[in-house]
């Protein structure tokens, strides 16, 4: 199954929209898309890292603003309710773990790459919990940029095992966040 859906977007995209669309899916986001822009398209991770996020941020105000307006009419569905009451038992399992430290929670919760963890989890946890919509979307964004920067490094380093090139991959990836953050000096 993941050789015909990278086929997919390799045969129908060009890179920068493969890894733009596959961030926007739910459970893959930014953690699949960057790997997969860096090792299967070897795109510069220069260009990986904000197309992903670009594409990960996207559907993060619409789940934020219309996931319990949607919930809600999915519950009075005959047919469409037991997908209802799935959504908020996942986001439910979640709860304990973001109330727990607030927005510190979400954003570890959002940061930390591994599945089942992510915006599109934490969107719908955020808004299940009626956390303030500008509050955790920024608190969304900033954990992504964070599992995207866990993710390129991690990706960086397997590409430089990869290629044998591990000096030059390091360098490149120390000069790239050091021109994001700016130089100390």
């Amino acid at each position: 199954m993941v050789e015909s859906i990278q086929a997919f977007f390799q045969d129908n995209f060009p890179p920068e929209l493969a890894v733009f669309f596959i961030a926007m899916i739910p459970l893959i986001e930014c953690r699949g898309a960057i790997p997969f822009g860096m090792l299967v398209l070897n795109m510069p991770l220069w260009e990986v890292l904000p197309i992903a996020i670009a594409g990960n941020i996207l559907p993060v105000p619409f789940i934020l603003l219309l996931i319990r307006p949607v919930i809600n009419w999915l519950k009075k569905t005959r047919f469409l309710h037991p997908i209802a009451h799935w959504i908020e038992a996942k986001a439910e399992k979640k709860k304990d773990k973001v109330l727990k430290y607030s927005k510190w929670g979400l954003f570890i919760f959002v940061a930390i790459p591994i599945p089942g963890t992510g915006a599109w989890t934490g969107s719908l946890v955020a808004a299940l919990l009626d956390m303030r919509v500008k509050s955790a979307f920024f608190t969304i964004l900033f954990g992504m940029i964070t599992a995207g920067l866990i993710m390129t490094v991690g990706s960086s380093l397997v590409t430089a095992l990869m290629t044998g090139q591990m000096p030059q991959e390091l360098q490149m990836m120390i000069d790239y966040f050091s021109s994001l953050f700016g130089s100390a000096a």
